[in-house]
């Protein structure tokens, strides 16, 4: 790797026995010294079991005992809890590529602060989530311009990661403003972090999710457009309106 800077990939999951095991495994093959930390939400399958019984080494997984249960509380949870320079969180279902954290790795090296992976493609988000996907970007584009901070081409990804120690100050200091239960923490750290955040970008493609169901719902949009003030909520009564 490019730079000795310690690395751990979080992982949150919820009900993820059929993709957790290969996940993992495949991770800690491709990348040895990387850490990895799953933030479990309270799954009520065999999630925990299967990563147990792996017994692989710098794998760690936690429950989170909360009752403020989503992608953003998990993923804050686990950069607080990760004990490393830096972080990035992926998805446990595959539709985020191995390598893309080797990439993520490699850019965060270079001196930045915050790295994210732009979805070249997004077909495999299907027409309803797609349309949301662009709509929340979009918002999301305006609003952060708006006030003067950093922007990226994909507002909307869950494929990011950043410096520990400056995001871990970010939710100490700000996290009474996330929507914690929602799914755009990167949009959160954009909104509340500092205006002059380094911010380096790389490409991937988004894959259609190996097995399982996919735990983004409606309420799941409607959540990420409130982020978005006034007009956001507005957007958010539009879609439940269109899709519901």
């Amino acid at each position: 790797m490019a730079c000795e800077k310690t690395f751990t990939v979080i992982l949150p999951t919820y009900n993820e026995e059929e993709n957790i095991g290969r996940m993992v495994s495949s991770l800690r093959e491709m990348y040895p010294d990387f850490h990895i930390l799953v933030m479990d939400d309270g799954s009520t399958d065999g999630t925990k079991g299967i990563v147990d019984s792996l017994a692989l080494r710098d794998i760690r997984f936690i429950v989170r005992d909360s009752d403020v249960r989503g992608v953003t509380a998990s993923v804050c949870d686990g950069i607080l809890a990760s004990g490393t320079d830096l972080f990035m969180c992926m998805d446990s279902d595959f539709q985020h590529p191995l390598e893309a954290a080797g990439r993520l790795y490699g850019e965060l090296c270079k001196g930045c602060d915050l790295a994210v992976g732009v979805r070249v493609d997004r077909r495999a988000l299907g027409l309803k989530r797609g349309l949301g996907s662009w709509m929340f970007h979009a918002l999301a584009l305006s609003v952060l311009f708006v006030h003067g901070k950093g922007r990226t081409k994909d507002i909307a990804s869950g494929l990011f990661g950043g410096d520990v120690g400056l995001f871990s100050e970010v939710i100490r200091e700000q996290g009474d403003k996330f929507e914690m239960r929602g799914f755009k923490l990167l949009f959160d750290f954009l909104r509340n972090g500092p205006s002059d955040v380094r911010i380096g970008e790389f490409t991937y493609k988004f894959e259609k999710r190996d097995k399982g169901e996919s735990k983004v719902r409606p309420e799941t949009v409607y959540r990420s457009f409130r982020q978005c003030g006034v007009v956001g909520r507005l957007l958010a009564w539009a879609y439940k309106a269109l899709f519901s």
